[in-house]
């Protein structure tokens, strides 16, 4: 009885429930859209699908929001675009509400702001005050009204709340609409990632032409980025899933390199030049001709893992791995399969001349691989494989660093549209590098805000003054000279009217000429603090500036407090920004300032003083525009590190002996090289109308060869940098690194600029794969007495430009 009375629940189970399972098949709806770059696996946009109107809201699955995670966009919402104080149980009160009612997807899809805003909104309309207290019935109110109009984690419009505006950029659907075309509501709601509301658009559109620049503007610091990891299962970014620490576990040394040669490993295989094609593009027919020459005889190159030479003697390879020094003192080459010796007897540098190479970067060499034993030769440290390393020798006959990738191709951007915006696709474009929004979610109506405040187009520009930085670099506080030199900056910029005074200026260190706390002339804290007061004196002199004006300062070396560990050698990077108790009398000068200008014309002055980290970046309208400040002795420690090739005249020396014909074979080698020089940087076009803006002093001396080897510097550095895509491609043991912060310090995607502040290198505005990268130089360089010099970066142009003045 008990198995027939088994038997027939079976069944009567069997028939409730394979009912359910045809209704499930024939409601569920395949993904009409897929990847829009399936060879790269780029992650498919979530779909809405067009439901009926019977169909039950989306749910939302609430979570636990803290206050201090919501309190940048609560500033930048209700603080900066509503002019509102929140209190700190008015942001429990809307972290509370904002994590139960919009989920995960309150930062990303841009559920937070909306609320915040429809609850400033509210709160204006009812007389609230300044100050926005959580305690009070008023704010609870608010939240109740807004909590029974909730729909999928954004306020309705039919709860009686205010709606998004007229300035939407084109992209407001309605119902209709949202039915016949169900991509439509995806535009929408990925273009609000960033959202408009976040960088403080308001309603009315028509008066956005006439807006400071500086509300678009955001410094992210060193240790404020997210922390992204390249999948290489998935082939994306996704975010850390490890807590940060100063002191981490030893394993995240080598996740860094794993990181760094994954970046560049991925970026190769999406060149043109390393993708096999039965019709050569006139892109690949490019970079063979002009920055590739290690195999120009081949279609597309193929690169080779060191653990796939062995029992390949004799057989050419092209690898891609990091220089190294193994502990016997011999050359290496290692990748993410092993390591081995490298012989550069008789390799040439691609381009000639035109790159360093140290050990710590992570190149491409072409040669041929010879076993340990075989005739031609043996290991060069007599290993046999231990450890992972290879036996025998790779015998190089060219190296060369990766090729760089335009910061275009890795965010998506396909083409300009007839406004000359541009449209995302391919690529990383749904990645949000800094934390400002994705290229694909805020790129487009970005640049369309940018174009209408900047007024690209239009020959009356009353915001021209604006948009202009002033970058100063090697300010030290202790030099008099420096401080002469500053100020005649600062006067020059504080004689233009207010609506013409620069848009940022960025102080650049050193901040004094030796380790501060470490017995030298620099002297200890008091004295440090002392310099900063002597600043805070002078800058309180133009209070033009310091109402209109936002001033960024990034620390070097030798500031505290890093500098009282090293002595003076290279401290660990990222380093952080100059502590608190040194720049106390500034950020008075600066309060002082603003108190002045709304008693005097009683408008709200907001010029302030940001203490960054080294490095740091500079973001203008979300995704559209990112600068990238950097203070290193780069091109000294390059020249010290670098390894060393035979020059070129020792192998012609045994050809020009056979050749009866001395006079033409030189003047062929000469032509030659000069064709390479003059090629090496044509990867870019616009490389090729760059201008090097040197010192005005020194572009008198023309054609001497002093300003030729400048910028043949200038070009060296810059193509080393942006082909490594790091700003630190050295080992740990000449330049320190926070392994776990190491993500500051990549350059992917490039930036639109990079400045970087080297006391050692000539200035210059070189521009290399669309980055322009600027050197400032010293703002009182030596040997040139009453000389100020200083760059002036246009975002409109986004070009860079070095002054000087006289004092």
């Amino acid at each position: 009885m008990d198995v027939e009375a088994m038997d027939r629940r079976k069944s009567a189970t069997k028939t409730q429930t394979e009912p359910l399972f045809h209704v499930a098949q024939k409601h569920a709806h395949p993904n009409p859209i897929p990847s829009l770059s399936p060879a790269f696996s780029t992650p498919v946009h979530p779909i809405r699908i067009a439901k009926s109107s019977e169909s039950s809201k989306p749910s939302i699955l609430p979570i636990l929001l803290p206050p201090a995670t919501l309190r940048p966009l609560a500033f930048r919402t209700l603080t900066k675009k509503h002019d509102l104080m929140l209190t700190s149980s008015a942001l429990q009160a809307f972290a509370t509400f904002i994590g139960k009612h919009c989920g995960s997807g309150w930062r990303e899809e841009g559920l937070a702001e909306k609320v915040l805003d429809e609850a400033a909104k509210s709160w204006k309309r009812n007389g609230g005050g300044v100050i926005l207290p959580g305690d009070g019935d008023e704010l609870k109110s608010i939240l109740r009204n807004m909590e029974r109009s909730m729909s999928g984690g954004k306020p309705s419009q039919q709860g009686g709340l205010t709606g998004q505006g007229n300035f939407a950029f084109g992209n407001t659907v309605d119902s209709t609409d949202s039915i016949t075309r169900p991509g439509a509501s995806v535009r929408e709601d990925s273009e609000a990632s960033l959202g408009v509301s976040v960088l403080g658009v308001d309603d009315d559109g028509d008066n956005i032409g006439s807006e400071d620049p500086r509300r678009w503007l955001r410094i992210v610091g060193a240790f404020e980025q997210p922390r992204l990891t390249y999948n290489v299962n998935q082939k994306h970014f996704e975010a850390a899933s490890t807590a940060t620490s100063l002191l981490p576990d030893p394993s995240h040394k080598t996740h860094l390199f794993r990181h760094r040669y994954n970046l560049i490993h991925q970026r190769l295989l999406r060149n043109e030049s390393f993708q096999s094609s039965s019709v050569p593009s006139a892109r690949t027919r490019y970079l063979q001709r002009s920055s590739l020459k290690i195999a120009t005889t081949q279609q597309a190159y193929n690169l080779t893992h060191i653990a796939n030479l062995l029992g390949r003697s004799g057989s050419n390879h092209l690898l891609l791995g990091l220089l190294a020094i193994s502990p016997s003192g011999v050359l290496t080459i290692n990748d993410l399969t092993g390591s081995i010796a490298v012989n550069i007897q008789h390799a040439r540098p691609v381009p000639e001349d035109g790159a360093w190479f140290t050990p710590g970067m992570i190149v491409l060499v072409d040669g041929v691989y010879e076993e340990e034993g075989s005739s031609t030769g043996h290991g060069l440290d007599g290993n046999r494989g231990v450890g992972g390393t290879v036996g025998g020798k790779f015998i190089a006959f060219s190296v060369g660093g990766p090729p760089c990738e335009r910061r275009e191709v890795t965010v998506g951007i396909s083409g300009a549209g007839k406004d000359g915006h541009t449209s995302a696709g391919g690529g990383f474009g749904w990645v949000d590098f800094l934390g400002v929004g994705s290229e694909r979610a805020a790129g487009s109506a970005m640049r369309k805000l940018e174009t209408i405040v900047l007024k690209r187009d239009s020959s009356e520009n009353p915001v021209q003054g604006r948009v202009r930085m002033v970058i100063c670099g090697e300010v030290e506080l202790e030099n008099a000279k420096t401080l002469q030199a500053l100020k005649r900056v600062l006067g020059l910029h504080a004689a233009e009217q207010a609506c013409q005074t620069p848009m940022v200026v960025v102080l650049m260190g050193n901040f004094v000429r030796h380790a501060v706390m470490t017995g030298g002339s620099s002297g200890g804290s008091i004295e440090y603090k002392e310099y900063f007061d002597s600043l805070a004196s002078i800058l309180s002199d133009y209070p033009t500036m310091l109402q209109n004006t936002t001033f960024v300062f990034v620390p070097g070396d030798n500031d505290p407090w890093a500098s009282a560990f090293s002595a003076g050698a290279a401290t660990a990077i990222p380093r952080n920004r100059v502590p608190d108790i040194f720049t106390t009398r500034i950020k008075r000068a600066f309060a002082t300032a603003r108190a002045e200008a709304e008693k005097a014309t009683g408008k709200k002055a907001d010029g302030e003083a940001i203490w960054s980290t080294n490095p740091t970046r500079l973001t203008l309208f979300g995704p559209a525009q990112e600068v990238v400040f950097f203070r290193d002795d780069m091109s000294g420690r390059l020249r010290r590190n670098a390894v060393r090739f035979r020059p070129l005249q020792a192998e012609k020396e045994p050809i020009s002996s056979i050749v009866p014909d001395q006079k033409m074979i030189g003047d062929a080698a000469a032509m030659e090289e000069g064709q390479e020089l003059s090629e090496s940087m044509e990867v870019d076009i616009a490389v090729e109308t760059a201008e090097s803006h040197v010192p005005t002093s020194v572009a008198r001396e023309s054609a001497t060869s002093t300003g030729l080897s400048d910028l043949q510097t200038a070009r060296k550095l810059v193509k080393t940098i942006l082909d490594q895509g790091y700003l630190s491609p050295f080992p740990p043991s000449n330049r320190p690194v926070l392994w776990d912060y190491a993500g500051a310090l990549q350059l992917y995607p490039l930036p639109t600029a990079l400045v970087l502040m080297d006391p050692e290198a000539p200035p210059f505005a070189v521009t290399y794969e669309g980055c322009h990268v600027m050197n400032p130089g010293p703002l009182a360089p030596g040997g040139r007495k009453g000389v100020a010099q200083w760059m002036e970066y246009d975002a409109r142009t986004r070009r860079g430009k070095t002054r000087e003045i006289r004092f």
